[in-house]
């Protein structure tokens, strides 16, 4: 449940708040109408700090009536991103001590007032739920209330919070230990957010998937007990809606490495590896809270990659469900082995755009660390505006190539494409390669590489180790598809 926000166009003579952020433009000087003036001055005369620097740094004092006041300086010549790190860390100066209210003033032109304001309280939506934890006692209380003053465009609001509910969705999945989201746990709680969202609600189990003849997928889901893998698909459709797009998840609950079993420092949160298909479900969400005119297909592939008896194996052969015949090389490679199949159903729809999110290679981790994730396009053009669109909500994206040139290293002996190589060179790359075998119909197709999933101390605007990544970009995509 997110906090409650109140408007109040004017700033009133007296704050009755607790916790108080004070958002100014940045300027050389302080303006005479800044709440607690006279505090502020003083705590920059102590820091030997000039005012300007609030751009930089935010700082916080407690006021004679027990007020902790937090001043910051918005630089609206800088990038999305930069302002959204700005206004976390100084809403985490108040935030830390997890109060029941805040009150937020913006000050300075209308403009200015506005987009302070989309920040702040955006901020503080997403960084006010804690994530759940399993602690004896947990003293974290949820923010409940909002009071906000120096802007009263109420409309800007419904967006922000929609899209709020749909990132702390996906980080609340996320989170969540392996015990209490196996596939089978994930397929109850996707039901039941249908069921409250009005979703159009359909699931290939293994039996189905096995008689369809989705070898990929049942690959890597054979190796586990019980059999609680699955293709998920949800639909949102609108009267007026003219476009159609798909949104592709990987859903893998858990990932040992299969036979070729990962050491413990890199299994160490591998629960998390099902945070694409939690991104698709955080769109959905949003999308579906704005009423956004356009029809979307979600497609989770929900399964673990466990080591056992039944496991598959290197060299095994596998054929997926548009024919193709894979041979398997590396049995932690399985992302890309259930996305197969599952972009295959997806673009059998005939979207008119399809985007899949997954936490895919650890090549892309090493390409761009956790702060930027990657993104590879059908087009130039269409991998250019998804980076536009990265830099436009402060989820930062880099596009890289695919050219026909990479294809040969995937060229099998016994098979018709390898699932990978052995080597691990240009991996991001390779995968894509690989995936595309399985796009039909001439899709416009952007696969995401989430290695921004998890950034250790938090990413633009959202404080916690798990981002989030991709659900402000993927409803800034889906507004442009209108």
């Amino acid at each position: 449940m997110l906090a409650q926000l109140t408007l109040t166009p004017a700033l009133p003579k007296t704050l009755n708040a607790t916790h108080l952020l004070v958002l100014l433009p940045k300027a050389k000087t302080l303006a005479k109408d800044v709440p607690h003036g006279e505090l502020l001055a003083a705590v920059l005369k102590r820091r030997d700090m000039k005012a300007e620097e609030l751009a930089k740094s935010p700082v916080a004092a407690n006021a004679a009536d027990g007020t902790l006041v937090a001043w910051a300086m918005l630089d609206l010549d800088k990038d999305t991103f930069a302002q959204q790190v700005q206004v976390r860390k100084a809403l985490q100066l108040l935030l830390d001590e997890h109060p029941k209210s805040i009150a937020i003033v913006v000050l300075g032109d209308d403009a200015q007032c506005k987009r302070a304001a989309e920040l702040a309280v955006y901020g503080a939506w997403v960084n006010g739920a804690p994530l759940p934890v399993h602690k004896k006692k947990d003293e974290r209380k949820p923010l409940q209330k909002i009071e906000l003053y120096g802007c009263a465009d109420k409309k800007i609001f419904a967006p922000l919070k929609a899209q709020a509910e749909g990132n702390l969705l996906c980080r609340e999945l996320t989170a969540l230990p392996p015990n209490e989201l196996t596939p089978g746990q994930y397929r109850v709680r996707v039901k039941k957010l249908a069921q409250d969202n009005g979703w159009k609600h359909e699931e290939f189990d293994m039996k189905k998937l096995r008689k369809m003849g989705a070898g990929a997928f049942v690959a890597v889901a054979q190796g586990s007990d019980p059999e609680d893998a699955a293709i998920v698909h949800l639909s949102y459709k609108h009267l007026k809606a003219k476009q159609s797009v798909a949104l592709v998840g990987k859903g893998i609950c858990f990932d040992t490495g299969g036979h070729n079993l990962k050491p413990s420092r890199y299994m160490h949160n591998m629960h998390e590896d099902m945070n694409g298909s939690a991104v698709a479900l955080g769109i959905l969400l949003a999308a579906t809270e704005q009423k956004l005119p356009v029809n979307i297909d979600c497609w989770l592939a929900l399964a673990q990659n466990h080591i056992s008896p039944k496991a598959y194996k290197q060299n095994d052969i596998v054929k997926a469900l548009n024919g193709t015949t894979i041979e398997v090389m590396h049995t932690d490679a399985e992302g890309r082995m259930v996305l197969a199949d599952t972009l295959t159903l997806a673009s059998r729809a005939k979207p008119n755009l399809m985007i899949d999110f997954a936490t895919l290679t650890g090549s892309m981790a090493m390409a761009l660390g956790a702060r930027y994730s990657g993104v590879f396009g059908t087009t130039e053009e269409l991998a250019q505006r998804a980076v536009g669109m990265g830099k436009q909500t402060g989820e930062r994206l880099c596009a890289f190539p695919q050219d026909e040139d990479y294809e040969p290293a995937l060229d099998s002996k016994v098979a018709d494409i390898k699932q990978c190589t052995l080597d691990g060179e240009a991996d991001h790359i390779l995968a894509t390669r690989f995936l595309k075998r399985f796009v039909e119909h001439d899709t416009p197709w952007l696969h995401v590489d989430l290695s921004a999933s998890r950034c250790e101390g938090g990413l633009g605007i959202v404080a916690t180790d798990v981002t989030g990544f991709g659900v402000a970009w993927g409803v800034g995509m889906l507004h442009g598809a209108l």
